[in-house]
């Protein structure tokens, strides 16, 4: 693979073909800027890389050296500059030296790809087509794919293919028209919601609160999305729009705000200058008036719609909002109306599907439902729309009127379209079909209860033989085990209950071995939740998960198999498991799945995918060709593992990682490391050194500060 350009778009892509496993050359004017751009996703707020050893599977080059990198690789994606002669220049070297059977492709959020493509080859304008990546690549997972009229289907189709099944990318064919269908539509609904919070005298916290998670869209809102975008980018975005599209009588809407023209002169760009619409202060974010241009803490943001409206499903909160009296409401009148009539304005210009439209939406904006979606939910004729859906029975209106059946994509299984054939107080059973039952636990977080744990067991001792993929409903495969259990213990004193439930907890994970139960992981996989997980022979993880034991953050010890699962594990020379006794006394959770096999939480046969749309339809593949799993042998470990437990302890203690008591906590992993005659022991040992740190003062300190505060205590 080869990418041209180290900036923000071309290190990210860089880095997510690294992150897959592919060889990569970054070219850049010189080599010392390809390895600036290289380490500026290293070491960014929010790292492009994985994992540090990724980086190294990225090669900086100068141009001095492009044409030898281009003529080896199997896809070539320029992303310099968004200026067109420069780009028509690295493209004019890339048609020279390109093989014949390689991708080519332009990363750019706007300029038109048939102007780019002009002058070159035949063969290469046949091939060349625009791959517009979101930003972050690691994080969003949209792709518009854009062809020109020279473009050949069949590498277009042959494009797609590879970018889903090979890049972990979704695919949305798009039209040659300014800003395609994201930055088009997009950025107009952005500068739109400015737009309005200006005019209605909004302050930055009602702004987001009123646009973020309440409206269907991510929880950054309209003025923390401005700055993770980058002020300056929205800026250059909107102008080439304004110059782009002439004939648009709603163009104006893209005329820069004033807070955002001010924040623009100041060179205030957002979190790559730690100053825009939010500041950083200590570990507070201050926010801007935008009156004013000063920073200020935060006012209280309310709203009695949202206090009414938060837990209702989003078509009827949006409906009910539209009447609503108060500032929430005004807002959405103002902003969601003209932004959805906007949408069925321009839809036949940039898109060739309202489909297609919705899920540039969904998939690169993180908007819950589409536009046009939206409009169905709200009513077309409500809007000025007219009369009609745009979907009905699982098909889409066309643009010539008729209803259109889309293609069926089986590898894109969503959990809550498979049907529900058993229903129990903490989980569902959904057939997968091929003989693949899903496990989905409905508990809030996917949190793990002594109710959940005997309903699994129960389930588990009628349901034999059968393929068994275990999940959840939530918004997390699972953020661990119900802490109120220990604080009930603590406060009446009977440990001997803990021992009951853990005892429980280890035996649900015995029988999600013997079933040969695949685990599919996505979001926060803690504690108890993770035990469970790693009891099944093989977790199939979405790449963006938290994967690990925080127990000792509250003063514990995993003990659902945990601990015992990370000594039985593979590779557990002495070396690696003092290094992981280290790592479960530091509460460590790891930053993503490929972090987590380094880690050695994962195992060498667990399975990372990086689509996460995928992610249920591999698990099913796993868990339709597997069978019952079996627990390694336990046996004795050469060497002196009691020392090397100790010392990397010391270690970690001395460099600050951890405390006194965390040196405590490890003494018990080092127990049932170290000092166990066998699996029966070994799960003695964890069930009896959880229940005795829960006596402890300290642990009981930290269980009720986590509780209180919702983050460690580092006593």
């Amino acid at each position: 693979m080869c990418v041209v350009g180290a900036g923000t778009m071309g290190a990210g892509i860089a880095a997510h073909l690294a992150n897959l496993g592919f060889k990569v050359s970054l070219a850049d004017v010189s080599r010392e800027q390809a390895e600036e751009g290289i380490e500026r996703a290293r070491s960014g707020h929010r790292p492009a890389f994985m994992t540090q050893a990724a980086a190294g599977s990225v090669d900086p080059i100068g141009l001095a050296d492009l044409e030898a990198a281009v003529a080896g690789a199997q896809w070539i994606c320029e992303a310099i500059i968004e200026r067109m002669e420069p780009k028509r220049e690295i493209l004019a070297r890339i048609d020279a030296a390109a093989a014949p059977d390689a991708l080519i492709t332009t990363n750019t959020s706007g300029l038109p790809i048939s102007k780019l493509a002009e002058g070159r080859s035949d063969d290469f304008r046949r091939r060349f087509h625009g791959a517009h990546f979101f930003n972050p690549p690691r994080y969003l997972r949209l792709l518009e794919l854009i062809g020109t009229d020279e473009t050949d289907p069949a590498e277009l189709k042959r494009s797609a293919a590879f970018f889903e099944e090979c890049v972990a990318r979704r695919v949305v064919p798009a039209k040659d028209r300014p800003g395609f269908i994201a930055n088009r539509f997009g950025m107009w609904a952005l500068f739109n919601a400015i737009h309005v919070a200006e005019r209605l005298h909004l302050t930055v916290g009602q702004t987001d609160l009123f646009s973020g998670e309440f409206l269907g869209r991510p929880r950054s809102g309209t003025f923390g999305l401005a700055d993770v975008i980058g002020i300056d980018i929205m800026i250059d975005i909107a102008a080439g729009l304004r110059e782009r599209c002439p004939n648009d009588p709603q163009i104006a809407n893209l005329e820069a705000p004033a807070s955002l023209l001010s924040l623009w002169t100041r060179e205030w760009l957002g979190e790559k200058t730690g100053h825009g619409y939010y500041r950083r202060q200590n570990k507070d974010a201050v926010t801007l008036d935008l009156t004013t241009m000063v920073y200020g803490a935060p006012e209280p943001a309310e709203s009695t719609s949202v206090k009414i409206l938060s837990g209702a499903p989003l078509q009827e909160r949006l409906r009910h909002l539209l009447d609503a009296k108060d500032e929430a409401g005004e807002f959405a009148r103002n902003h969601l109306v003209p932004t959805l009539r906007y949408a069925d304005a321009i839809k036949e210009e940039v898109c060739y599907s309202v489909r297609d439209f919705d899920r540039v939406m969904r998939w690169g904006w993180g908007w819950e439902m589409g536009p046009f979606e939206l409009i169905d939910a709200i009513g077309a004729n409500r809007l000025g729309l007219g009369e009609g859906r745009y979907y009905e029975g699982g098909r889409y209106r066309g643009f010539d009127g008729a209803m259109h059946t889309p293609a069926a994509e089986p590898e894109f299984i969503a959990l809550a379209e498979q049907p529900v054939i058993d229903e129990r107080p903490t989980f569902r059973v959904r057939d997968l079909g091929d003989g693949v039952l899903a496990v989905c636990t409905t508990t809030k977080m996917g949190v793990i209860t002594p109710q959940l744990v005997d309903e699994l067991t129960a389930f588990l001792n009628e349901h034999r033989g059968q393929g068994l993929v275990l999940t959840s409903e939530a918004k997390a495969f699972s953020a661990g085990y119900d802490i109120t259990v220990f604080e009930r213990a603590i406060e009446s004193g009977q440990f001997d209950s803990v021992q009951s439930q853990l005892s429980a907890l280890q035996t649900l994970g015995e029988k999600l071995t013997a079933a040969g139960t695949v685990a599919a992981v996505f979001g926060h996989c803690l504690g108890a939740g993770f035990e469970l997980a790693l009891s099944c022979p093989t977790i199939v993880s979405a790449a963006e998960s938290r994967i690990g034991f925080p127990e000792a953050r509250i003063g514990l010890i995993p003990a659902g198999r945990g601990t015992v699962l990370m000594r039985l594990g593979q590779d557990r020379s002495p070396g690696r498991l003092a290094e992981l006794a280290g790592l479960i006394a530091e509460g460590r959770v790891s930053a993503s799945a490929p972090e987590a096999v380094h880690l050695g939480f994962l195992r060498s046969t667990d399975v990372v995918e990086f689509l996460p749309d995928r992610l249920l339809w591999r698990a099913k593949q796993v868990a339709r060709d597997s069978g019952p799993g079996a627990l390694p042998k336990w046996t004795s470990v050469a060497g002196p593992l009691t020392g090397m437990i100790d010392q990397a302890l010391a270690t970690r203690r001395a460099q600050g990682v951890l405390t006194d008591y965390d040196v405590q906590i490890g003494e018990r992993i080092k127990a049932v490391f170290a000092r166990s005659n066998d699996y029966a022991d070994a799960l003695a040992k964890e069930r009896a050194e959880f229940v005795d740190l829960l006596t402890r003062p300290f642990t009981q300190v930290r269980i009720k500060h986590m509780r209180e505060n919702g983050r460690p205590l580092r006593n």
